[in-house]
């Protein structure tokens, strides 16, 4: 399952690999304020879905532009770009990402950077790979020196977690030596399952934005859990995530502005 995954994901990379060749010609709707669709979103999960259903016709899927298609107890779930706004300004941060899950359980998950041509991969009790080589999240042990992850609410419906998010970031960004946004949520995660981050967190995101990623980091050793310290991430999209002493300590900065809306 791990290697089909692997196959839709760089067959959905190709595509979106060529057609950064020539943005300015590709077909953009708007689906919500600040949140873009492209043919591009459209081919690639095509083109995943399909090499998954030729290989697995009874499992079920959720993919982020045609929803739920239903199946078994094995759900692929698919996000064929993530970072779409950077793909639109040749921002080189953003990735495919397919997870699969068998009734409530992540089993694989793969991350695929076609720009860099990195692939994070990761399946339960295997471990995290990227291009093949064994990763590990980092043995940093401190606030002070940790690099952290973050993605922004700016979407309409999440302007009602603004205020508790900049009251997060105000306390992150006093305790650590840097926050980054990359843009992308599944290459934030893989980033740290390889040890390039410390720590991350993030508000309201889909499960498509994160599935893959997870699985990767768990393997790769890190911890996940929601803003309320319990597993439900997927449900919720709020999420922190770390090796083990950082996410106790991000945690510890986050949890004292986590309102009732993030609970």
């Amino acid at each position: 399952m791990l290697n089909i995954a692997i196959r839709a994901a760089r067959s959905a990379g190709d595509i979106i690999l060529r057609a950064s060749e020539h943005v300015d010609h590709i077909q953009i709707d708007n689906k919500e304020q600040h949140d873009f669709v492209t043919e591009i979103d459209r081919q690639a999960e095509l083109d995943i879905i399909k090499i998954l259903k030729t290989a697995y016709p009874e499992h079920g899927i959720i993919a982020e532009e045609s929803g739920v298609h239903e199946g078994n107890d094995y759900t692929w779930i698919i996000d064929p770009l993530d970072g779409t706004t950077n793909f639109l300004h040749g921002f080189p941060h953003y990735a495919v990402s397919i997870a699969l899950k068998h009734k409530e359980r992540l089993e694989v998950g793969v991350v695929y950077d076609p720009i860099k041509d990195e692939l994070f991969c990761g399946a339960r009790g295997d471990g995290a790979t990227l291009n093949g080589k064994r990763i590990r999240v980092t043995k940093q042990n401190n606030l002070a020196g940790a690099l952290i992850g973050t993605g922004f609410p700016f979407k309409a419906q999440q302007q009602q977690y603004l205020n508790a998010y900049l009251d997060m970031f105000k306390a992150v960004c006093m305790n650590t030596s840097g926050i980054r946004r990359t843009g992308s949520a599944a290459i934030d995660l893989a980033y740290l399952a390889a040890g390039r981050l410390d720590g991350f967190w993030e508000v309201d995101l889909k499960s498509w934005d994160i599935a893959a990623g997870l699985l990767i980091v768990k393997e790769a050793g890190g911890v996940v859990t929601d803003l309320s310290f319990n597993d439900n991430y997927l449900e919720s999209g709020n999420i922190i995530v770390g090796n083990p002493k950082l996410h106790t300590l991000l945690y510890q900065l986050i949890q004292p502005h986590v309102t009732d809306k993030l609970k």
